[in-house]
């Protein structure tokens, strides 16, 4: 079965920096997107940065405009694994952060597919 495993959330100080990892199995498609986003207390869904890890589009990346310069997602195929490197982070960031599989991206930013269980960023 398809299981997204994610690891690296945590508490940081504004200004700082975290790196996300999901981790997938299972999940065979002609075209795979991988992403997160993120949901805070009393907000909606936001799709934060997205990447095809298989596929035509393979290495094309996607981000918010809220965390464009600031955010770097990347992909090491041999371990199935995309990465989100959050770089200067703002108290606004703080949120549950959730990866999702999907064949296209769109699909990922709008929280369809496949999802982990979320991890807790929390900026302060």
């Amino acid at each position: 079965h398809v299981q997204l495993v994610e690891s690296g959330g945590g508490s940081v100080q504004s200004g700082g920096s975290l790196r996300l990892s999901c981790a997938v199995s299972g999940y065979t498609a002609s075209s795979v997107c991988m992403g997160w986003f993120r949901q805070a207390p009393g907000k909606g869904r936001e799709g934060v940065a997205e990447i095809y890890t298989q596929g035509r589009s393979s290495g094309t990346s996607y981000y918010a405009e809220s965390v464009k310069g600031r955010c770097t997602i990347s992909q090491e195929n041999a371990k199935n694994t995309v990465y989100l490197q959050m770089n200067s982070l703002k108290a606004e960031d703080t949120a549950t952060y959730t990866c999702a599989a999907a064949p296209l991206c769109s699909g990922v930013r709008t929280g369809s597919g496949v999802w982990g269980l979320g991890t807790q960023v929390t900026v302060s």
